[in-house]
């Protein structure tokens, strides 16, 4: 076991150590040494199989995209973002930055919408969870909903209207109230406001006055002969976008974000939402011709349907009660080792799954096995399992870690 002063901030800021740790519990649990969750391996094969199942379901040609917040803007099939791109005159390098500024804050309003809320577009379509929380945020960001002069210059994320958001403009925004509740809605507010603030405090990489969009050319500076690590865009977004996260852990006043203490390893980082964000450009910066290398260097994404799928096939088994009846903190140490076990096993079941399929790791990196994949799989599974499929493990959201 580390002990968790000695812990070194950059390495637990890093995919490496979210990895690392996820791993350093799986061990343990194939000792039986956890106690919260029993590791039944066995049933890992059939996980593969619905996921295989699924991916070719859902994508006969294996031509899966990344798992990304740009899946979730098509809906029925209207590409929302395709539409809005057409119609864009701007070049290359500013539709990237379009598209930061649009996946960022889309982003870090996905946090766990809870079972009840839902979003009517406009053309009368009534969407739920992440599809709903990615097209209400998708056409307040159209409007200028984060935009210092949303009348000429709408598809922005800009530092001024960020530090200003409100609950209640948030809310007008995601037709949300009594009758219709959004889980952590203060949080959300609250995390746009510090996203404003850390636009400003870090002007070497979102520019001055601060913006969103800024950070491509960042990371665009960042390119050696047109290619960029994977790493370096986490890197980025784990130090400019740190500040945002409500106070948790803090080493030599760094605030570690999504990271969590664990009694058998120490501290456990997942920075789930910020490596979701890092999928998530990797399309723009490809849309303007930066490659981006190593994908695989990030890590599965430790959240309820990667979870989920896990406990509802069996591989994961809670030894309480509890844990499938209660609603649990993100802190409690049963859901940090749930999400460390996720992470570990996802790892492990992309292999059986890219041999399923006949794929090489190479061309078929996590992001797309959990495109396939294990998030829909999950999704499925939980809907065969509960009316609403909701997971079988219940988180109390704030907002700003699901």
């Amino acid at each position: 076991m580390s002990a968790v002063g000695d812990d070194d901030v950059g390495w637990l800021l890093s995919a490496d150590a979210v990895r690392q740790r996820a791993h350093a519990i799986l061990a343990k649990a194939e000792r039986g040494d956890l106690a919260h969750f029993e590791l039944r391996p066995e049933r890992l094969l059939d996980a593969a199989a619905l996921v295989a199942a699924v991916t070719r379901e859902s994508y006969p040609d294996l031509d899966v995209p990344y798992h990304s917040r740009w899946r979730h803007f098509v809906v029925n099939g209207d590409d929302r973002w395709g539409t809005l791109a057409a119609e864009l005159s701007a070049d290359a390098d500013e539709i990237a930055r379009i598209r930061f500024d649009l996946a960022v804050t889309s982003v870090l309003l996905d946090a766990g919408a809870g079972d009840c809320w839902r979003y009517r577009d406009a053309a009368g379509i009534e969407l739920a969870r992440s599809e709903g929380l990615a097209i209400a945020s998708f056409d307040l960001f159209r409007a200028g909903g984060f935009a210092d002069d949303p009348a000429h210059a709408p598809l922005r994320a800009d530092a001024a209207a960020l530090s200003a958001m409100t609950e209640a403009t948030l809310a007008r925004g995601f037709q949300a109230g009594p009758d219709n509740p959004l889980v952590g809605l203060q949080g959300r507010a609250a995390l746009l406001r510090r996203l404003g603030s850390a636009l400003t405090a870090a002007p070497d990489l979102f520019g001055t006055p601060g913006r969103v969009g800024t950070l491509y050319d960042a990371l665009k500076a960042r390119a050696v002969d047109g290619t960029l690590p994977a790493s370096a865009i986490l890197d980025a977004v784990l130090r400019g976008l740190g500040p945002i996260w409500p106070g948790r852990i803090e080493r030599g006043g760094v605030n570690l974000g999504d990271t969590w203490s664990h009694s058998a390893v120490g501290l456990v980082p997942f920075h789930k939402l910020s490596q979701w964000l890092s999928y998530s450009l990797v399309e723009p910066l490809e849309g303007a011709g930066i490659a981006v290398t190593g994908l695989d260097r990030l890590t599965g994404l430790p959240e309820y349907r990667n979870g989920g799928l896990l406990v509802d096939s069996g591989v994961l088994v809670p030894k309480h009660p509890r844990l499938l009846t209660d609603e649990l903190e993100v802190g409690d140490e049963a859901v940090v080792e749930w999400r460390a076990l996720t992470v570990a096993l996802l790892d492990r079941l992309a292999d059986d799954v890219r041999v399923r399929l006949g794929v090489p790791a190479e061309s078929f990196p996590l992001a797309k096995v959990l495109q396939g994949g294990t998030w829909t799989a999950g999704r499925r599974i939980a809907r065969e399992r509960r009316p609403g499929g909701g997971p079988p493990i219940r988180i109390r959201s704030d907002g700003t870690v699901f």
